[in-house]
């Protein structure tokens, strides 16, 4: 709270707790406990009033703890957009960076910053970009059992399938396309999980078994590979831009993307089956093509048929 005062002069007591991620009555409490301390924090009633710190007062730079250090490890990294769970550490972490810079420094950094922007909520078609959802507590549950090295209970849901209770060694997690994977190993065979789909998760007293070195690059590769060779259905689909990420959602994996003339993409992608592939494709309407497999566009071919023949009886109002 210091920090933010600082860096950032007058603020009101629903930003503090907007930023800090509590309620307004701890920030209220702690505003108190600042005051006792004997640090110069004052308020201001008002309309524009708020909560300040006296001019030029500083104070010693806080040590980084454990989830704040590894927040700036993890955003440092090469693929570090996603900090699995620990954005209000990373955003405490660099308030406490930013304040141990030069006065000078500090300046230029701010600027630079500002003209920086990393996956904003939009794309240039106004389209909003889903955010990836989490039961409560899944996301810190996971990420203790990784990094403390214990076993992990979960409840999971599989694509069109009842909950069903595991038990697993994790390994690490992994982001891609907005989306968060445990790896892991259970009764000593390789497993992957989306965390969205886990209802609940518990991170067990007993430790995992798993090795104490891990690449987590190359062990992806390996499962990607693996889980491209499946017995999945392929589906060649040209489909509109401006529904390629409906059509990225629905799949199980995408081989090669590539631009077509006009506003259409070409996707070789794989779904589960041929029944996932006519609910996939036919949520897109008109604006998705089938290219290859002839079954699959077979089957669509005979579900509009079914369509066609339920309302021909229907006639169109008489034109005046």
């Amino acid at each position: 709270m210091v920090l933010l005062l600082r860096q950032r002069g007058r603020m009101t007591a629903e930003q503090l707790a907007n930023e800090l991620e509590v309620s307004t009555r701890t920030v209220l409490r702690d505003i108190d406990a600042l005051s006792t301390a004997g640090v110069p924090v004052y308020s201001d009633r008002g309309r524009y009033g708020g909560f300040s710190l006296l001019p030029g007062f500083r104070t010693e730079l806080t040590g980084l703890n454990h989830d704040e250090a590894l927040a700036l490890l993890t955003a440092g990294s090469d693929r570090g957009q996603k900090v699995f769970g620990l954005s209000a550490p990373l955003a405490s972490a660099m308030r406490k960076v930013v304040d141990a810079l030069p006065e000078g420094h500090r300046a230029s950094l701010e600027d630079a910053a500002k003209r920086f922007l990393v996956e904003p909520e939009i794309d240039l078609l106004s389209r909003r970009v889903a955010a990836e959802e989490l039961a409560d507590g899944v996301m810190s549950e996971v990420r203790s059992a990784v990094l403390t090295g214990r076993r992990l209970r979960f409840d999971y849901v599989p694509p069109g399938k009842t909950p069903l209770p595991r038990t697993v060694d994790p390994i690490g997690l992994v982001t891609v396309r907005g989306h968060t994977y445990l790896l892991a190993t259970e009764a000593g065979d390789d497993r992957t999980y989306r965390l969205s789909r886990m209802l609940s998760a518990e991170a067990l007293p007993e430790p995992a078994q798993r090795p104490a070195h891990v690449d987590l690059d190359r062990i992806w590769a390996e499962r990607s590979t693996r889980f491209l060779s499946k017995d999945h259905l392929p589906v060649v689909v040209r489909v509109k831009s401006s529904r390629r990420d409906e059509l990225l959602d629905a799949t199980r994996a995408v081989r090669l993307e590539e631009s077509e003339q006009g506003d259409w993409i070409r996707l070789d992608v794989t779904f589960e089956d041929l029944r996932h592939a006519v609910w996939a494709v036919r949520q897109l309407d008109t604006d998705a093509e089938v290219l290859v497999p002839e079954a699959l566009r077979v089957a669509l071919r005979d579900r509009a048929s079914l369509l066609v023949n339920r309302y021909d009886s229907i006639r169109s109002p008489d034109v005046r």
